[in-house]
């Protein structure tokens, strides 16, 4: 497997950091997830991750005693900085800018191509991450719901839910998001944010929505009791006399 040049990798190293977080298990830390954000966790190596912190392999035995462990702690890592950004975000309220909202949930590269390359594994370690986000999210939702950010919802858990899963899912894919719209969405946040290709449809979509309101309505009440499943406009939505 390729690595990057050690600047390279001091520097992505460095960008993960935040405050005095220089501790050896804090560098331990960003160094595997740069690692497995290039490689993919189960092809990297304890020994790379230990070259790239600057440490020997045993000593990443000893503050996290095993890879997968140290997954574990990428795992929260990653779910924290996205907390942080997303939460300074909407408290800036509603006159903040709508592509400063995708830049800072968008993250760092080796975030996001970190988040491309383990959702798809299944591991309980990623279940764990992606309910953290959800949970996460339900808690930006409904404060942005109180700050006049977002519409109101009967349900913002499961709002919050689908908002989540479909942004995964395009991590999961960014390789046909490339090919079809042309954003890496691995890439640098400035690369996706700026493209009319990935933002005019994103922001048109959650501005405006997509589904008519006598649709959305028919839609919402299908299959309650008491209600007529035909859609509004359909031979089937007359009343019989």
């Amino acid at each position: 497997m390729n690595m990057r040049s050690s600047g390279d990798e001091s520097a992505m190293v460095h960008a993960l950091r935040d405050g005095d977080d220089r501790s050896t298990p804090a560098r331990i830390r960003d160094a595997a997830l740069s690692c497995f954000a290039e490689g993919g966790v189960r092809p990297t190596t304890v020994r790379q991750i230990a070259e790239r912190a600057g440490v020997s392999a045993a000593l990443v035995i000893h503050h996290f005693g095993s890879k997968e462990r140290l997954r574990g702690a990428c795992d929260r890592r990653v779910a924290a900085l996205i907390r942080e950004r997303k939460t300074a975000v909407l408290r800036a309220g509603s006159g903040l800018d709508p592509l400063a909202v995708l830049r800072d949930q968008s993250g760092d590269p080796p975030i996001q191509r970190y988040l491309a390359r383990t959702l798809a594994e299944g591991t309980p370690e990623v279940a764990a991450l992606v309910d953290e986000m959800i949970d996460d999210a339900e808690r930006y939702v409904r404060e942005g719901m109180e700050r006049g950010v977002l519409r109101r919802s009967d349900d913002p858990r499961g709002v919050a839910a689908v908002l989540t899963l479909w942004s995964l899912g395009a991590m999961v894919l960014h390789e046909h998001v490339e090919r079809v719209l042309g954003v890496d969405l691995t890439g640098p946040a400035e690369a996706h944010a700026s493209n009319p290709a990935y933002v005019g449809p994103a922001l048109e979509l959650l501005s405006h929505g997509l589904v008519m309101p006598h649709w959305f309505e028919a839609i919402a009440t299908a299959g309650r009791p008491g209600e007529d499943d035909a859609a509004p406009g359909t031979v089937g939505s007359e009343e019989e006399s």
